[in-house]
């Protein structure tokens, strides 16, 4: 990794929670140059203007969040075993996820949906991989017999996601752990009831 690319990468994670925090509209120049040390020439020379920032922020935290769960996957488990870890990870990290400032998808969703469409496109194509992660389990379980054949994988993996949203949206906004809580049982209940064998 060369000097510059180094210097873009420090920018990044140190300005990522500030930016999920305070949003981008409510993130400043001046804000960026105090989380980094830097100046405001030396951001500049790295990026081309604040939206560039911007959008590599949101890319750094949204990766960051789905290397998270990722991570905890493996060949060896079920598709239930796959769902559940990540329904887990939801349930065990929600916390440290809420200090810095919730879900980076559901944050610049809701920002960026009328006034920035570059961001929008982002998180529109970080959705569709989202579902299309879930879809792939729920796929690979049909092929292992343990998921009923007939269920629509990418119909149910945006309908978890959707619960996975407005549990944290409702929980951060409330400040109550409950209704995140509730949608992961919710979800849980879907996968048993209607999805295994």
């Amino acid at each position: 990794m060369s000097k510059a690319e180094k210097t873009r990468q420090f920018i990044i994670e140190q300005t990522a929670e500030l930016f999920n925090k305070k949003g981008y509209a409510g993130t400043s120049l001046s804000d960026i140059t105090t989380a980094t040390g830097l100046t405001k020439g030396s951001i500049y020379g790295n990026f081309e203007n604040k939206d560039e920032v911007a959008k590599e922020v949101y890319l750094y935290n949204s990766k960051r969040l789905q290397t998270s769960f990722i991570n905890q996957l493996n060949n060896e488990m079920t598709a239930r075993e796959k769902l559940f870890t990540i329904i887990d990870y939801y349930r065990k990290t929600w916390e440290i996820n809420f200090s810095r400032g919730g879900c980076p998808h559901l944050n610049t969703a809701v920002e960026a949906d009328d006034t920035m469409p570059f961001l929008k496109a982002e998180v529109a194509k970080n959705f569709e991989n989202w579902g299309n992660q879930w879809s792939r389990i729920l796929e690979k379980g049909k092929t292992q017999k343990e998921i009923v054949e007939t269920a629509d994988s990418l119909q149910y993996a945006f309908q978890f996601i959707a619960l996975i949203e407005g549990g944290i949206l409702l929980s951060k906004t409330m400040n109550n752990k409950t209704y995140l809580f509730n949608a992961l049982e919710r979800i849980e209940t879907i996968i048993d009831n209607e999805l295994i064998k």
